[in-house]
């Protein structure tokens, strides 16, 4: 999936989403809202990152046997 489409976007952000609620809904301590926005941006760099890993590695043509 290439990082820069629409459908990447629209799935970082209901990550985002999800996320969000997740963290913000079940806490009940005072800095909840700055712990929610933490989590679910650290989620979507995250996401980020490993698709980015995986749509870099795609276009590799070389193909290594470990055997």
């Amino acid at each position: 999936m290439d990082i820069k489409s629409k459908k990447f976007m629209v799935i970082a952000a209901i990550t985002f989403i999800v996320l969000f609620l997740m963290n913000y809904i079940g806490n009940q301590l005072p800095d909840k809202l700055e712990r929610a926005l933490m989590t679910a941006v650290a989620g979507v760099v995250g996401l980020t990152i490993g698709m980015w890993f995986v749509h870099r590695n795609s276009k590799d043509d070389t193909h290594h046997d470990f055997d």
